[in-house]
């Protein structure tokens, strides 16, 4: 009796059991999977951003484009990153946009718009082997005209240009010519359009390119550079309250504005700007007005 009792009492918990076994066996198999329509639990982070005051380059930037999307110049840019070309950049390059310590934020001065900047030679002599500074034209060049003339050989370029002189009826007297003995020639060639041929206003001397022109008496450069169209590169002198004289179409200047030159100091180097063959145009002024250069020159 007591084997049939724990017989029935096995049946009665048997499949218990074998729910229990099975559970157990179950829990040790992989965790469900929940699909996410086709999403990866492992979403990768999105990039982070540049730093505060810098720039993340993006493929196809330009450094000009950067300069003025973020408003910071393109010299700033480029001395602030340390990079020797605007070109140097890759996509993915913080930029830096502001100075770092220490380094002030420097803006150059830039040179007008053609004009050639070299230095400037010491007071009183010229520079050594180069041309100097003012060797180009001042905000462009001007049509030649009296004023622009007379506004050209004034030592305060600054200044307004003087009033042009009302048309005289009868032209004033001739004055008497300086003293030969105090002028000597410019050049070595020979006069190839006098006083009164072509412009007119001075004589034409042939030479070489690179012929020495030479101051034709003791003065003070008023002018040294080329932006008087029809003159190329000019000097003019002032000898003393009356007396200027010119020197056009050079190769090259050997003096600057201000400088005081010698009688017979080589000034430029013969040449052909603005002209059509190597030649020096030589002008003399007495009172503004221009005079026969021959009348004044030493014969010869």
């Amino acid at each position: 009796m007591k084997v049939e009792w724990m017989l029935e009492k096995l049946r009665a918990y048997l499949p218990w059991m074998v729910i229990f076994v099975l559970g157990g066996c179950a829990s040790h198999g992989p965790a469900p999977v929940s699909d996410r329509g086709g999403a990866s639990d492992h979403t990768p982070a999105a990039p982070a951003g540049p730093r505060a005051g810098y720039y993340l380059v993006q493929p196809g930037d330009t450094l000009l484009g950067i300069s003025r999307r973020v408003g910071v110049a393109l010299q700033d840019l480029v001395v602030w990153n340390g990079l020797t070309s605007p070109n140097q950049i890759v996509a993915g390059q913080e930029l830096r946009l502001t100075p770092p310590d220490g380094v002030a934020q420097v803006r150059p001065i830039q040179p007008p718009e053609g004009a050639e900047v070299r230095p400037v030679a010491p007071s009183g002599g010229a520079p050594v082997g180069a041309a100097p500074y003012k060797d180009g034209p001042r905000g462009g060049r001007i049509p030649y005209t009296d004023q622009a003339w007379n506004q050209a050989q004034s030592a305060d370029h600054g200044a307004a240009p003087a009033p042009a002189e009302p048309p005289r009826e009868t032209p004033p007297p001739a004055a008497a010519p300086a003293a030969s003995a105090d002028w000597i020639w410019p050049a070595d060639g020979k006069v190839i359009s006098g006083f009164g041929e072509g412009n007119g206003k001075g004589i034409d001397i042939a030479g070489k390119a690179g012929d020495p022109v030479l101051a034709t008496a003791a003065g003070k450069v008023v002018y040294a550079g080329s932006g008087l169209r029809g003159y190329g590169k000019l000097v003019i002198i002032k000898h003393d309250d009356s007396f200027l004289s010119a020197y056009a179409h050079n190769r090259q200047l050997l003096v600057n504005e201000g400088q005081s030159v010698t009688k017979g100091q080589k000034i430029a180097e013969l040449g052909n700007t603005d002209a059509d063959r190597p030649k020096l145009h030589f002008e003399i002024r007495r009172q503004g007005k221009p005079v026969d250069p021959l009348k004044y020159l030493p014969s010869r």
